[in-house]
This record gives structure tokens, sequence and C-alpha cells, in this order.
């Protein structure tokens, strides 16, 4: 399968500021004793085995120990409920990490996919206020760090990182709860990231 995806990105987790699991490529612990985070993925343009991906969003849930790299996390997956068949299998391959690229190298930490499938998933990006709503399960909204001696407006940006992508704007979340497969927290206030990001294998 050969397969490519670009688009925006944003997600929230416990940690209070510039979270350290990402910034460090998981090798120093997060804030908080469990590592809870949400990730909300819009493609904009993007192919796998011919199918066509464009307009389909996904949230990645997970639970993870301080030190994600101790593994074991809980996930779950949910997948825009407009999209085709074959358009959910090929998302489920390429989040679920079994066909390469950036999520095949976190595949192995996950101990427990907890729930996942279809759902109404509406998600909003405006440059600096980035929303995902997915029914009763998933409310997050976070906005970029914009600094009032910022005279160029761009933010705060964060280089280097990797994944999602190498550079990320670092904001705060105003809203964030999860009530889903037995996942349950509210991180509002908390880190939020948010980037365009381009994938492939």
């Amino acid at each position: 399968m050969t397969w490519e995806i670009q688009g925006t990105y944003f997600e929230n987790c416990s940690c209070d500021m510039i979270c350290p699991c990402s910034t460090s490529g998981l090798t120093v612990a997060a804030d908080t004793d469990r590592c809870t985070v949400a990730l909300a993925f819009h493609i904009d343009e993007g192919t796998s085995d011919g199918v066509d991906l464009a307009g389909r969003t996904v949230c990645m849930l997970a639970d993870a120990p301080a030190m994600m790299t101790d593994g074991n996390w809980k996930a779950a997956l949910l997948i825009d409920d407009q999209a085709s068949e074959d358009q959910v299998n090929a998302l489920n391959a390429i989040f679920g990490g079994q066909v390469g690229g950036p999520l095949a190298d976190l595949a192995p930490l996950i101990g427990e996919m907890v729930g996942g499938g279809p759902a109404p998933i509406e998600y909003t990006n405006d440059g600096f206020q980035h929303s995902v709503k997915i029914g009763d399960l998933v409310d997050v909204t976070v906005v970029d760090f914009v600094s009032p001696m910022d005279s160029t407006g761009k933010g705060i940006r964060v280089s280097g990182v990797g994944f999602p992508a190498d550079t990320l704007a670092a904001g705060t979340a105003t809203t964030a709860t999860v009530n889903a497969f037995g996942l349950t927290w509210d991180t509002s206030g908390k880190n939020s990231f948010s980037a365009p990001f381009a994938w492939s294998a």
C-alpha cells in the first residue's frame, strides 16, 4: 500500500504548557502521573492506493504513563462517519500504524484499543483557533499563543519536534473534555499544539 495525506492537526494533553513528552521525542516524562491526549487530524488532500481521502477527519485518544515510552497505552480511534468503507479501511491502517509512516513507531506502545469506529466529527480551524466536537464523546477547542509583544502576529513556534510535524504552534485549551470508551478527562487550560502536517509511506 502506498499512501500520502496532508492537512491540519491539533492536540490537547494533560501537561501544563509546552508538553515535555512531544518536545523531547518522548524521552522526558509528562507533567502529571498519566498523559492523556486527544489529537484531531483533518485531511485536505490525500490518497491510499487510489482511494481519495480528502475531506475526512480522524481523532485519536490516548491515556499513557507519564513516561510514554513505557507503553501499555489505552487508545481509541474515531473516524468521520461520512467516510466510505474503503476510506475507513485506509484510515484505520494509516492511523493504526500498520502501513508505515509516522504512526508505525507509536503503534507498539499501545497496549489496548478500548474503542473507536465511525462518529459525527465536527472539525474547525481558523488558523489560530482549532476545535473538534464528536457528539457527547469529545469537545476540545484550543487557541495558539500570540503574545501582545509579537509584532509579527505569528505566535509561538516549537521546531525540531518531528511528530506530527517538525514545527508546532504552541497554545492552550479553552475547552477539553473527553468521555469515550472509559477514557475520561477534562484538560481545559492545559497544553495544546497545532500544525499543518504531511505524511506518506
